[in-house]
């Protein structure tokens, strides 16, 4: 769950707000009277935000995760060996 704080103790608390962020892996959004809140957000979260609404981008390819996605949770998947999938796609080394 997000968690909030006003401007004043962020100022007075980053060090905490800067740990929760991190600990917890959730934004901490920080609220200031009459402007826009920001969020406290550790920068590995951000980039895989950025990254999957970059993957996102293409409804093709949107289409390929989502179906990644289903066989994942359907359990359709079976594990392959490297040397299979070699084999499958031509792959030989010899």
């Amino acid at each position: 769950m997000t968690s909030q704080t006003t401007y004043t103790e962020a100022c007075n608390n980053f060090d905490k707000i800067y740990n929760e962020a991190i600990t917890s892996r959730e934004p901490v959004v920080v609220t200031r009277e009459g402007l826009q809140s920001v969020s406290v957000i550790p920068t590995a979260e951000l980039n895989s935000i950025i990254e999957t609404a970059y993957l996102f981008q293409s409804p093709e390819n949107a289409a390929r995760l989502l179906d990644a996605l289903e066989r994942v949770k359907a359990k359709t998947n079976q594990p392959r060996t490297i040397e299979d999938l070699r084999q499958e796609f031509g792959l030989d080394e010899g």
